[in-house]
């Protein structure tokens, strides 16, 4: 059997690299027996922030107008450092792609203060119109609004 190769693992995100953050309190719940938030919270983190930016940015409308929605296709979490109840975080969203009707989110979950993140999350949305789900271009103005977000080459 063939030895495959090592995957590269991304540098440890630095808190200048996000253009937006969230601030989230852990909760007591959120630990688990091993002392630290349990490896499953760190997707509710994620949706968090992503969903904070999107209703505040009327891309998401909780009521429905919208003919398009984002789907979640991908997510997959690295892990740098364990945080725990009761840190207070802050969670730092960034655009890494912008697609036709795609968008790949970015999370670095910072404990507060803190310049390097303790873990990242990764998303990606396909925007679907609502009634056929199947995949739509986003408009421009949204695309304005995602490239707000973009990370430099540098990130």
């Amino acid at each position: 059997m063939a030895e495959q190769p090592a995957a590269t693992r991304p540098a440890r995100p630095m808190r200048a690299a996000f253009q937006h953050f969230t601030p989230i309190q852990t909760r007591w719940l959120d630990n688990d027996v091993y002392g630290h938030v349990n490896n499953s919270v760190y997707g509710h983190y994620v949706d968090t922030a992503i969903n904070d930016w999107l209703i505040g940015n009327g891309i998401v409308d909780l009521h429905g107008a919208h003919g398009l929605i984002g789907l979640v296709v991908e997510t997959r979490c690295l892990f740098f450092d364990s945080v725990a109840f009761p840190d207070r975080l802050e969670a730092g969203l960034r655009v890494a792609a912008l697609g036709r009707s795609s968008v790949t989110f970015e999370v670095g979950i910072f404990r507060q203060g803190e310049t390097l993140a303790s873990a990242l999350g990764v998303c990606v949305h396909v925007y679907v119109d609502r009634t056929t789900r199947r995949p739509a271009p986003l408009p421009e103005a949204e695309r304005g609004k995602f490239a707000t977000l973009l990370a430099s080459a540098s990130d």
